[in-house]
């Protein structure tokens, strides 16, 4: 049993940093000695929402410390990026190759199947304790299961590969993935926020000719431009139409609208945004995670529009970790530059506030040790 320092949350809008204890791994888990966690929405809106105790954070990066009889893939020293989309590879969607959304070990895959897997490896107060999207990231330790971790072959911070598991995989992963941008294409990025950076840079990397981003911050088109956006426009708080930013788009697009449109805000009012934006039988992608009820007018989708709305950027963690990592170690992908501020675990409360007040695009707990 370890003692390990962890931000815990009831589900009701309230958490502290507090100990809880962890088991040695068994069978196919594997215990990591977590050195950075990323700061994310998803983290906010889970502290509000979920209506239970458990472990906050689902982004992270360590070193492997124990592992259970049953591991293969990784060793005692080995760091990882942890994944909290934990493929089983046996099930429906495994075997379709969508192991991003396994109806096994998703933690929000909405198949309405039973026997989702938790580990029952700590306790707080006595009682077990879930860890946030099998992961629980904010936490000196955690245990997970081994198809959970990404072994790092690569030289690279553990502050920065923390954000790797989330949102940088989404943003990116979204456009090369999902909507598989072509070369030469034109992309529109709304929202140039953590996840917003990564959709541009994974434009910029499938060789996307004309990549405008878009954001109510004139900072925030500067930062996109040093990541790979090729124009930039201020949208209006009140244009939630985009009827503004629409015509603007259409000037730089020979009239027709951009052949791609990605929707990375999390704002209800934009969910339709994307569609806006794009040419008749272009590709728009709603990248965030919207869960609100949204109306949809149906002229937005003539004529032949498409309408995605990936989970993860379709994430297959050995292969897409490995392909970021490549890229960012021939310089063709900004990780380091992401994350603007690092913390403490004890500074938690201010790394949430300045995500929701738009002070960072990443930020990044960085355990006391490390």
């Amino acid at each position: 049993m370890i003692k390990s320092k962890a931000v815990v949350s009831n589900g009701q809008g309230s958490y502290q940093v507090t100990t809880v204890n962890v088991d040695q791994p068994k069978d196919d888990e594997v215990l990591v000695k977590i050195a950075a966690a990323g700061i994310c929405h998803t983290d906010w809106d889970s502290i509000q929402t979920w209506n239970k105790n458990f472990i906050v954070g689902h982004e992270g990066a360590g070193i492997v410390q124990a592992v259970g009889d049953k591991v293969t893939k990784v060793s005692i020293g080995d760091k990882v990026i942890l994944n909290w989309a934990i493929p089983c590879g046996e099930c429906f969607q495994c075997n379709e190759g969508n192991l991003h959304i396994c109806e096994k070990n998703s933690p929000v895959c909405g198949c309405g199947l039973s026997g989702h897997a938790h580990i029952e490896s700590t306790t707080h107060e006595n009682t077990p304790i879930e860890r946030s999207f099998h992961l629980g990231a904010m936490s000196q330790y955690a245990v997970v299961k081994q198809a959970a971790v990404v072994k790092i072959n690569h030289d690279i911070s553990l502050a920065t590969a923390s954000i790797i598991g989330c949102g940088v995989m989404t943003g990116w992963g979204s456009v090369v993935n999902a909507a598989k941008v072509d070369a030469g294409s034109s992309v529109c990025v709304i929202g140039c926020g953590g996840v917003g950076l990564n959709a541009i840079q994974g434009a910029k990397n499938s060789g996307a000719a004309k990549i405008i981003a878009i954001d109510i911050s004139q900072a925030r088109i500067d930062q996109a431009k040093e990541f790979g956006a090729t124009h930039g426009i201020i949208a209006e708080k009140d244009d939630t139409d985009f009827i503004n930013v629409k015509e603007k788009v259409k000037a730089l697009t020979a009239g027709r609208g951009a052949d791609y449109a990605f929707e990375c805000t999390a704002i209800p009012a934009l969910g339709s945004a994307p569609l806006a934006l794009i040419r008749n039988a272009g590709t728009a992608v709603q990248v965030s995670g919207i869960e609100q009820r949204i109306d949809f007018d149906c002229e937005l989708f003539e004529w032949d529009k498409i309408y995605i709305n990936p989970l993860y950027g379709m994430c297959n963690p050995e292969r897409d970790f490995t392909k970021v990592l490549d890229l960012y170690t021939k310089g063709d992908l900004k990780l380091d530059e992401l994350v603007t501020k690092t913390y403490k675990l004890e500074d938690v409360a201010q790394g949430f506030d300045d995500l929701l007040n738009g002070r960072i695009a990443k930020g990044v707990i960085v355990m006391d040790d490390i």
